[in-house]
């Protein structure tokens, strides 16, 4: 399995990143056991939640993603062999967004107390709350990374002024720096990330972690009118790509994933690890079958007509 490095750092990972929003929301603990089994034998290691997983389902209140993911690694006695990526600073039903010193030093010991393990490979800012100095917040990641609880940082959802100004006064003042961006881009959605942080990510050598890599579930083909919206509880958030372009997109998938004979979500995927900086797309399964999906797609390799195509369809 080929393994692709992270920024500036040591973390070697797989390239597919399992995004666990799912654990403890469409995924109960047994299931969840279940798919990091197939994931970790399909010879991958690169696992991403957030201290406010599920927060929205009823009776949760956050935190349950990264209790499933400790317990799994505890009962498995493989957290050597994984490589975790959780996240500061989002809202959840009870708490506003927040990258304060003193908000993130006490989030990092309940992540670490329920991941039941002694330090974190990839700490995010998850959002930022635009108020709070950038200094403070990466004081606070150089306290936590010098008490080994934090090896690396990383940055989501943050203004581009804002990651800028991070970086820079991390060169400036010897504090940690983002290594990773985790941004929003998929196939139908390029604009925002290409125009406005894909400088960013080639001036800094940042490795790129797209999220809603499979734009919702429609890049996987199956919403196609409006009749599909119930097939999963993201159904109706997929509707909002059933246009012209997406309809598009789908048509260069299906030609493609024909060609190559594989899924369009494995086109999908194979398209965002062709271009530069993305180190691994961060996306779910909730059965073993989506996931042999998503394991083909480092195998994948797509010539130059494929992604003119693509990237025709995708304009």
């Amino acid at each position: 399995m080929e393994k692709i490095k992270l920024g500036k750092t040591d973390l070697k990972v797989g390239r597919i990143n399992f995004g666990g929003n799912v654990f403890g929301w469409t995924l109960d603990e047994k299931q969840s056991f279940e798919i990091l089994d197939a994931f970790v034998a399909g010879g991958f290691n690169f696992i991403d939640t957030a201290n406010t997983y599920s927060w929205w389902v009823e009776g949760n209140v956050g935190g349950e993603s990264e209790a499933i993911i400790g317990k799994w690694m505890n009962v498995r006695g493989n957290r050597d062999k994984m490589v975790i990526a959780t996240k500061v600073g989002s809202a959840n039903g009870e708490h506003g967004v927040d990258v304060s010193k003193a908000y993130i030093l006490k989030s990092v010991d309940e992540s670490l107390k329920r991941l039941q393990t002694d330090y974190i490979d990839l700490y995010y800012t998850h959002f930022d709350d635009g108020v709070t100095p950038v200094e403070e917040t990466l004081s606070a990641y150089d306290e936590i990374i010098k008490a080994g609880k934090v090896r690396y940082i990383g940055a989501s959802n943050i203004s581009t002024p804002r990651l800028i100004e991070s970086l820079d006064l991390a060169e400036k003042e010897g504090l940690p720096q983002y290594q990773t961006l985790q941004p929003l881009y998929n196939l139908v959605e390029r604009s925002t990330y290409e125009k406005d942080y894909a400088p960013i990510v080639e001036k800094y050598e940042l490795s790129v972690l797209s999220y809603f890599s499979l734009a919702s579930g429609f890049l996987t083909g199956k919403y196609r009118s409006q009749d599909d919206a119930q097939k999963s509880v993201r159904g109706a958030t997929a509707m909002k790509y059933l246009n012209d372009k997406g309809l598009n997109v789908l048509n260069a998938l299906d030609q493609i994933s024909s060609k190559h004979k594989c899924k369009p979500a494995t086109i999908a995927l194979a398209w965002l690890m062709a271009q530069p900086h993305v180190a691994a797309p961060i996306v779910s399964a909730t059965n073993k079958n989506q996931l042999e999906t998503l394991f083909a797609a480092p195998e994948v390799i797509l010539d130059k007509e494929d992604l003119v195509l693509l990237s025709d369809a995708s304009k």
